[in-house]
């Protein structure tokens, strides 16, 4: 190596200031919207506060009355109850429409445009319009057919109210997971298929022996993210139950915003972060997804 190449090769390896400058006003963002608020909540936490005023440590205090509370309870319970019960539906649903709409079908372009449209309207209004549907349209339906179940609302029944909220749930998030897949199994080699297919191998054969397999890393990643989605869920449940018939419907993230307004500051700061502890693990799990499917 010459002593002219030796400054060139010192100048490649460093960072451009630039780099910096364009960084910066993204970190400070982060730093006041994101990071600072956060590590206040998990102060407060350890703390009576009720939102203003003097307060006292008060240690670990709420962190052990979340765990004798029914009713925080009940809504990790149906949170966790509803995300998993919407991530199979989504993806089963989502999964067989990527595949029909990446089959040699007639206007298969104007079909996916109109599965995009659920994406664009707001939760809360979509919610609205199927409270009208659950609470009046599909009663009167029912009772002129006598299907004695749906004659009246589902969404005053404790024990049905749920279904209708998963419903309502996937038609939003459906469309979001189709595009995944179309992408998904339109990366699979046409060259497969066509070897699959003079080996004598069926439809079905082709679907479970080459589809599902080389779309695996897609369906893992629509699984984890829809799974953190779903936990978030707010928008629909309000539109739809707020919550009701009594807490059966409530949400984690309707208890803390609930008990805001309710002056359980402290005390739903705990339970923001335990929250807030159980999104981190579900992001590492996506970020590891989707390394491997990378590598």
């Amino acid at each position: 190596m010459t002593t002219l190449e030796r400054p060139r090769t010192r100048r490649s390896r460093g960072v451009d200031r630039t780099f910096y400058a364009f960084l910066l006003p993204g970190l400070v963002l982060f730093t006041l919207a994101i990071a600072l608020p956060a590590v206040m909540g998990v102060f407060y936490s350890f703390t009576n506060s009720v939102g203003f005023g003097s307060y006292s440590i008060t240690g670990i205090v709420n962190y052990l009355s979340l765990f004798g509370d029914p009713t925080i309870r009940g809504a990790y319970g149906f949170t966790i109850g509803f995300a998993l019960v919407t991530v199979v539906v989504v993806n089963l649903l989502a999964f067989l429409l990527a595949i029909g709409l990446t089959a040699r079908i007639r206007a298969k372009v104007a079909l996916r445009a109109a599965f995009v449209l659920p994406m664009v309207v707001s939760g809360i209004v979509i919610a609205y319009v199927f409270n009208f549907l659950f609470s009046n349209s599909v009663p009167a339906v029912a009772s002129a057919l006598g299907i004695g179940p749906l004659s009246t609302s589902i969404l005053a029944n404790p024990n049905l109210a749920w279904v209708g909220i998963v419903i309502v749930t996937a038609w939003q998030a459906i469309p979001s997971a189709v595009l995944v897949y179309i992408a998904g199994v339109l990366a699979i080699p046409g060259d497969v298929y066509e070897a699959a297919a003079l080996d004598g191998a069926s439809s079905f054969r082709q679907l479970v022996s080459i589809t599902v397999p080389l779309t695996a890393g897609y369906i893992l990643i629509n699984v984890i993210i829809g799974f953190k989605n779903f936990l978030n869920a707010y928008d629909i449940i309000v539109g739809l139950t707020n919550g009701g018939p009594g807490t059966s419907t409530t949400s984690i993230a309707m208890s803390i915003f609930n008990g805001f307004s309710n002056g359980d500051y402290s005390y739903q700061m705990a339970n923001a972060t335990i929250f807030f502890l159980i999104a981190i693990v579900i992001a590492l799990l996506q970020l590891r997804a989707t390394r491997r499917k990378d590598a």
